[in-house]
């Protein structure tokens, strides 16, 4: 079969053709773009403004604050395979060179220290209500809830646990939801010690409502707890008042920190993590910085758009350390 020969003023039809009308996908996505450059100028990028940064915090000192899912390592369906890479690891391990660092996070202490695999950070798990520090608190420890304890490598350490009195309850209430969601096809209840998550990634969205209402169930005979959600997931925690903002007040104080000339920066995703970026305003010194690729309601002055972007902007803190250093030596 031969080719087709148009007929030549087809070939400049384009000149006077009509513009396309827009479809509604194109509507929607013309509005999601308006929506975030505008909140990018609410919230610039932390790489965009790193020299701007770095410059106004010259000679004071630097504490980095960090969450663990979504913020060192991607968002996956199965927890327990939430595994940062090596070049992140590696960057994390560069910045603790320089700086102080602690990764406070909604899982179990010990299971985000078997993901990092990194000794010299400091760890808070459960949303911050499981700390190990070098030294005790006077400034919070009032409440009898720290002991001085020996680790597996025979060093002596400092456990927080505020919410200590909770965990019988927290222990019956994640057997509770383990057994009333086990029909929910793709639920997953996580035990965090002091907390459980109920996720629900993979659950069908027809089941979601059902999946809420147990949990809520549950929980009507313990009116001692509460339930805040996160991404594609239920927590559910003591009805404390602490939290992860709290927990970097406690970290900055044990560790030496709670002072003026003191800077935090700390890099989360979700909205436990806005807990920790309300302190830091509160305190009105440090950077609070969102992992988003989307427009939210934040507390954060800052932002960057994934895992690739956090484990560049902590290369280049620790680079500018390691700049400084030679600067000054």
């Amino acid at each position: 079969m031969g080719f087709v020969h148009l007929p030549s003023q087809t070939l400049d039809m384009d000149m006077d053709m009509e513009p396309i009308p827009k479809t509604k996908f194109d509507e929607r996505e013309d509005a999601i773009w308006d929506s975030y450059s505008s909140w990018i100028m609410e919230h610039p990028s932390a790489l965009d403004e790193f020299e701007q940064i770095m410059s106004a915090i010259q000679n004071k000192k630097i504490v980095v604050f960090l969450d663990y899912d979504g913020t060192l390592s991607d968002i996956v369906d199965d927890p327990d395979k939430a595994f940062m890479t090596e070049t992140m690891r590696s960057a994390v391990r560069e910045v603790a060179e320089c700086y102080p660092t602690a990764i406070i996070s909604g899982r179990r202490r010990e299971k985000v220290q078997d993901f990092v695999k990194l000794d010299d950070i400091y760890y808070a798990g459960s949303h911050g209500m499981d700390i190990i520090s070098p030294v005790c608190s006077n400034r919070f420890g009032g409440q009898g809830h720290q002991r001085r304890v020996v680790d597996e490598k025979g060093n002596e350490i400092v456990l927080f646990q505020p919410a200590a009195d909770f965990l019988p309850k927290v222990e019956r209430i994640f057997r509770l939801l383990t057994t009333r969601t086990r029909n929910i096809k793709g639920s997953r209840v996580e035990d965090n010690k002091f907390c459980v998550s109920v996720h629900f990634r993979c659950v069908h969205e027809k089941d979601t409502n059902a999946l809420k209402e147990v949990v809520e169930s549950v929980l009507e005979d313990y009116p001692d707890f509460r339930v805040t959600r996160g991404k594609k997931v239920l927590e559910v925690r003591p009805l404390i008042e602490w939290d992860k903002g709290h927990a970097l007040e406690y970290l900055l104080d044990t560790l030496g920190f709670d002072s003026s000339d003191v800077v935090p920066i700390y890099l989360g995703d979700d909205r436990t993590d806005e807990d920790a970026f309300k302190m830091i305003t509160t305190r009105g010194e440090g950077y609070p910085i969102i992992v988003s690729s989307v427009p939210k309601e934040t507390k954060a002055s800052y932002s960057l758009r994934d895992t690739k972007e956090v484990m560049q902007f902590l290369q280049n803190l620790a680079r500018w350390s390691t700049n400084s250093s030679l600067g000054n030596s």
